[in-house]
């Protein structure tokens, strides 16, 4: 048979047409699979790398030893009755939202171990609670009360305990605001400096969280982050939008939000932090003021306390005392 007519025959072209199908079919569907495999091992690196870059900008802020990532990796990861009793009551159903994640970064915890220590805290705290109020109340200090007012006492001190993590936690988050807010004018200078003298943004984010973690560490720690995710993430724009997700600062968010425009369009980076860093300026200078034309009326009520009673005393007492003594004088003068 010539190679031509088996080339023409219709049953061939068929076979190796359902060939030619078959391994398109296998090579999408493994080629899937392999390209999550991958990407899956390339966020455990870009977890991995943050949480050393974090540890060791950490290390070198307090002056102590840098943490191999053997100490990372233990340090992330929980303790196993914490995770038992998550697990065993699946409190990331009961307690877990959209913005818990996102809470827990802004205050600076990162990763499954925090949450799942957040999670714990919830569950336990209000139980730890009630059952110290109820010691203290029925057993150490009953009174003449009743013993279903002291039970009252104690499920109320212990509903009251279930809003104690999450009053800690917005406690730690505005100290790290209040941080990152106090330096990001200043840099954004070093930014816009860095980035004048010729350097990328990953050497100038770099750079500046050396520079800036003497004022302040908490930004220090995400400028780093940030640096971690611009060398791994493929898209520039997301490590750009965690940093503003992580702070949670409008200002930080509207120049991260200026700096992926820049890098989608194409349009010059120096302008743009330039005209950030005016804003951010400004921003510090209306801040000043508005605490100086604040100051007055706080000054108000110590001012009527403390300073107007000693005003009167030194004003009135010489005269008081000619007043009083007037008559003594007299008297002692008569007798």
């Amino acid at each position: 048979m010539n190679i031509i007519d088996l080339l023409t025959q219709r049953d061939f072209l068929i076979a190796v047409l359902a060939a030619i199908s078959a391994a398109a079919v296998v090579f999408t569907f493994g080629s899937g699979f392999i390209v999550r495999t991958e990407m899956r091992d390339r966020v455990k690196r870009v977890a991995l790398e943050r949480e050393k870059m974090r540890a060791q900008e950490m290390a070198r802020l307090r002056g102590s030893a840098p943490a191999d990532s053997r100490n990372i990796r233990r340090s992330a990861e929980t303790k196993t009755y914490m995770k038992n009793v998550v697990e065993r009551f699946n409190l990331r159903k009961a307690f877990q939202d959209d913005a818990t994640v996102e809470k827990l970064a802004m205050a600076g915890y990162r990763g499954q171990g925090h949450l799942t220590t957040y999670l714990f805290a919830r569950f336990v705290s209000p139980l730890v609670i009630f059952l110290i109020a109820a010691l203290y109340t029925l057993v150490l200090s009953p009174g003449d009360r009743p013993l279903y007012l002291n039970l009252v006492y104690a499920i109320g001190a212990g509903l009251l305990g279930a809003y104690l993590p999450n009053v800690m936690l917005k406690n730690t988050t505005q100290k790290r605001q209040a941080s990152i807010r106090k330096a990001w004018p200043d840099c954004l200078d070093l930014l816009l400096l860095c980035v004048e003298a010729g350097m990328s943004m990953e050497h100038a984010f770099k750079r500046v969280a050396r520079e800036i973690g003497q004022q302040s560490a908490e930004l220090a720690e995400e400028l780093t982050l940030t640096t971690a995710e611009l060398a791994f993430l493929e898209d520039r724009g997301r490590a750009y939008d965690n940093l503003g997700r992580r702070t949670g600062l409008d200002g930080v968010r509207s120049v991260m939000t200026a700096l992926i425009q820049a890098d989608r369009y194409g349009t010059s980076v120096g302008q743009a932090l330039r005209v950030m860093a005016e804003e951010g300026r400004e921003q510090r200078m209306m801040e000043a003021e508005k605490k100086a034309a604040s100051l007055p009326p706080k000054l108000t009520v110590p001012l009527i306390l403390c300073f107007l009673p000693v005003l009167f005393i030194v004003i009135i007492a010489p005269a008081m005392i000619k007043v009083f003594a007037g008559p003594v004088a007299s008297t002692v003068g008569g007798g």
